[in-house]
C-alpha cells in the first residue's frame, strides 16, 4: 500500500510542478521551487509581499516538506529567515509556523501547492488577529 501512495504523490507532484512552471499566478509574485532535481518531496517557496499591506516588496522564504501521505495530508510549510523578516499574527516569530485553516483541520486533497501559495497571500493581506500565533504582532495589529 505505500509503494502505491508513493507513486501516486510522486505522479501529483510532479503534475503541480508542471503546472507551476505555466502558471501567470506563479509569475507575478510566487516562486516554488525543488530544492533538488531528484526530490520532489521538498519544496522551497519564495513569496513577494502584496501591495498595499506592511509586506509590500517584502521578499518572505518558505520551506515546504511534503510526507508521503500528500495529498491526503497536508504538506509542513514554514516561513524561514530569509531577505525580509516575518512579523505576523499568524505566523510564530520564532519557529516560523503557520496558522491558516488549510494546512490544519480544513485541508482537502483538491488543494495544491499552488493554491496554498496564494491563500498565503491571502493571509498577508487579511491577518487573522482572533487566532494568533504570534500575541505581539496580533496585539499591534489590533490597536
Amino acid at each position: 500500500m505505500t509503494s502505491s501512495v508513493s507513486l501516486g504523490t510522486t505522479k501529483r507532484l510532479r503534475k503541480e510542478l508542471a503546472d507551476i512552471k505555466k502558471s501567470a499566478d506563479c509569475a507575478n509574485n510566487i516562486t516554488l521551487e525543488l530544492k533538488s532535481e531528484d526530490n520532489l518531496m521538498s519544496w522551497k517557496a519564495t513569496l513577494i509581499g502584496p501591495t498595499d499591506t506592511p509586506y509590500a516588496g517584502g521578499v518572505f522564504t518558505l520551506d515546504i516538506n511534503i510526507g508521503p501521505e500528500y495529498p491526503f495530508k497536508p504538506p509542513s510549510i514554514k516561513f524561514v529567515q530569509g531577505n525580509t523578516r516575518m512579523f505576523h499574527p499568524n505566523v510564530s516569530e520564532s519557529s516560523g509556523d503557520i496558522c491558516v485553516d488549510i494546512l490544519k483541520s480544513n485541508w482537502s486533497p483538491a488543494l495544491t501547492l499552488e493554491k496554498i501559495m496564494m491563500s498565503l497571500i491571502a493571509l498577508l493581506q487579511n491577518p487573522n488577529p482572533d487566532d494568533p500565533l504570534n500575541s505581539s504582532a496580533a496585539s499591534l495589529y489590533k490597536t
